[in-house]
């Protein structure tokens, strides 16, 4: 990813593998600098953040952009802003639009339960810079049980002119399209066009919230979000914190 990479990466589609972001390491790490997408009908160790296991349901989407860039790693991290728009553009072709959101940073929601999972890895590349795997798992057909938290699936919130949800194959190529329109507006336009595109689409940033940290919870309300993507989440005494990863719960306390 960089200024070199404005035009939509190739994608490859397995039958099996154990995770489309563990296969775009191992490509990375033998010197493959992409871009290049990788999908899998199934995955069998799927992983989503802090290391919770991502379910591998026949039908469902699981694809990984390999690609690299010069970028700073703060800078690159912004693609998990460009991955929640492709998801929820993607989404808006199938079901109906108004129920399609995100919320902070990146889980994609169908009426207010979570159908994606989004996780960006990254390392030093040999070549220089930085490689980046972003992965994105969409439940296109079945949602998984005993989820932390509710999941849902596309299958569940189709609009009246489709019966069924896309195929692995054409979802893949559909995300893949999207994707590429919100990278090119950033890498010509800046971060700041696809922060307001993904806050247009993102409720809950001026109202109650809890932030679930690593190491603690915070409670108090959110002021929108920093240049940088950072949720600003404004404490009882008064103070300001700025809160770049974690769980956060808006509207009542959880």
């Amino acid at each position: 990813m960089g200024e070199e990479c404005l035009t939509a990466a190739p994608v490859i589609l397995l039958d099996q593998t154990d995770s489309t972001n563990a296969e775009a390491r191992r490509r990375a790490e033998a010197g493959e600098t992409g871009p290049l997408w990788i999908a899998a009908r199934r995955q069998t160790a799927g992983r989503g953040r802090r290391g919770r296991a991502w379910e591998g349901e026949m039908g469902n989407l699981f694809s990984t952009l390999l690609t690299t860039t010069r970028k700073p790693p703060a800078e690159a991290a912004q693609v998990t802003f460009i991955a929640a728009l492709a998801v929820a553009d993607l989404l808006d072709r199938y079901a109906p639009p108004s129920v399609v959101t995100i919320k902070w940073p990146n889980d994609v929601m169908l009426a207010g339960t979570k159908t994606c999972g989004i996780l960006v890895e990254s390392g030093v590349h040999a070549n220089g810079g930085l490689w980046l795997a972003v992965g994105i798992g969409v439940n296109l057909a079945e949602a998984p049980e005993g989820t932390e938290r509710p999941a849902t699936a596309l299958s569940h919130h189709l609009s009246a002119d489709h019966v069924a949800p896309p195929t692995v194959e054409r979802a893949a190529e559909e995300l893949a399209e999207a994707f590429d329109i919100w990278l090119e507006r950033w890498e010509t336009l800046g971060f700041q066009p696809i922060l307001d595109a993904w806050a247009a689409r993102t409720p809950g940033l001026d109202g109650p919230a809890v932030a679930r940290l690593g190491h603690e919870t915070l409670e108090g309300r959110a002021e929108g979000v920093a240049p940088d993507g950072a949720l600003k989440l404004r404490l009882a005494d008064g103070s300001l914190r700025l809160i770049s990863a974690g769980d956060v719960f808006f509207g009542e306390a959880r």
